[in-house]
């Protein structure tokens, strides 16, 4: 039970809350009076212990083992499929919508949100990033290339991406060190510089998360994708440019990326998303057969990026997920066409999200461009890149027709760069 009084009834969200009656989304959660992590959903401003409910019987109907929200994540829950993760959410819904039901349901399975200590959700065993932004990919090869061939001649042809490191995902609220590492050097062929990054970057991004797994030498086709897809989150993945731009010929990311990347602790169905499917930009030249889809592909996500420090807050990104060129269905098919196995909560990120505007623009890199056009803050400094004590918040939502569905938040503070010993 929990040391602050519930109400008398089941308490109505604000329209502008992001844990609508229509979203119901999954987390795993602690308290301070119990701290074992469990499962849970979000109505409003409460946490909902879901490993209480099923205590009480509120499942009883559906086929699965009593432990399943017993656990510190969410894989099993997700591996019992879609059918029962879907009753799940509506049985939910049903008693939310009876007052009849609150006394043995919300007095006893709701906590006030503040007094909840969010954790990862699932175990993450295998982290793909992808480039699936046109605008973003263009504007990085404008400021690194050339501007009139800005787009590899790849990058229309497939979702292009990378492994990146499962280990340091870590969820909203979790600080986030500022790396050390090698830049390139002052002077051609010189020594290369060394410490802390001076080019701390974010990335505006969405991940989703996969629902099935597959065994190895199975492709997923396109028309099937989004059967193995669960859900999605909010995805931050920090980047430390100098350091990337040093080590990133001849093999890609590895240091710049891998010391961290923040996502969302709420996991928002693909169901709670349908009614905010909306047609993509045009794929030109028309892309191969097994990457060839049918259907509204991509999602209605307003998205927005507000740096935090104790004087100010601003908003210095406001994006939208629909700008994806590459959709998830062609990311998975692409991901397995060549027999590349999936498993239950594996992460795939979506790439930095820009727009055509440059207050679209999904980095720093981009909204600086490379440092040379500073964003203002509010107390009369500037940003080129993140500073220490900058608390870096992404938050999303759709909304549609008096529904709205939201991620809370990916949030992460810059701590200063550990000393060498």
């Amino acid at each position: 039970m929990s040391a602050t009084p519930v109400p008398d009834s089941i308490p109505q969200p604000s329209s502008k809350s992001d844990f609508s009656i229509h979203n119901i989304p999954f987390g795993i959660f602690s308290t301070r009076q119990d701290p074992t992590p469990r499962a849970c959903t979000a109505y409003g401003d409460y946490v909902i212990d879901l490993k209480i409910m099923h205590g009480l019987a509120f499942f009883k109907h559906l086929d699965f083992p009593v432990d399943v929200f017993a656990q510190a994540t969410l894989n099993d829950f997700i591996a019992l499929g879609k059918e029962t993760t879907s009753a799940v959410r509506h049985q939910v819904q049903n008693l939310l919508k009876d007052d009849r039901a609150f006394g043995i349901f919300f007095n006893y399975c709701a906590v006030p949100m503040e007094e909840a200590i969010m954790h990862l959700p699932i175990k993450i065993g295998d982290y793909t990033d992808f480039y699936s932004s046109i605008e973003h990919a263009t504007n990085v090869g404008c400021l690194f290339r050339d501007p009139e061939n800005a787009l590899l001649p790849n990058w229309k042809r497939m979702p292009i991406g990378y492994h990146g490191r499962a280990s340091s995902i870590v969820v909203s609220g979790t600080p986030v060190r500022r790396p050390l590492g090698q830049s390139r050097p002052l002077e051609e062929g010189g020594t290369p510089q060394f410490g802390p990054s001076k080019l701390l970057d974010f990335e505006l991004e969405m991940g989703f998360v996969i629902g099935q797994s597959t065994k190895l030498g199975q492709r997923i086709p396109v028309e099937q994708a989004e059967d193995y897809i669960f859900g999605m989150v909010l995805f931050n993945d920090w980047s430390a440019r100098d350091i990337q731009g040093w080590e990133y010929v001849p093999l890609g990311p590895f240091l710049g990326k891998n010391f961290a990347s923040t996502m969302s602790p709420w996991i928002v169905t693909m169901e709670a998303l349908e009614p905010f499917r909306v047609d993509g930009p045009e794929q030109d030249p028309p892309v191969l057969p097994y990457l060839a889809f049918s259907g509204k592909k991509n999602y209605d996500i307003h998205l927005e990026v507000v740096i935090h420090t104790d004087d100010f807050d601003a908003t210095v990104c406001q994006s939208n997920f629909k700008y994806m060129y590459w959709n998830m269905p062609q990311q998975l098919a692409h991901h397995t066409v060549n027999g590349c196995n999936v498993n239950v909560g594996d992460m795939y990120a979506s790439g930095t999200i820009s727009g055509k505007t440059k207050t679209s623009y999904g980095s720093m890199l981009e909204l600086s461009w490379r440092g040379t056009h500073p964003l203002p803050m509010p107390d009369g400094s500037e940003r080129r890149f993140i500073h220490d004590g900058d608390t870096v918040i992404m938050r999303g939502y759709a909304e549609k027709d008096g529904i709205r569905v939201g991620f809370g938040e990916a949030a992460g503070k810059v701590l200063p760069a550990e000393e060498m010993a």
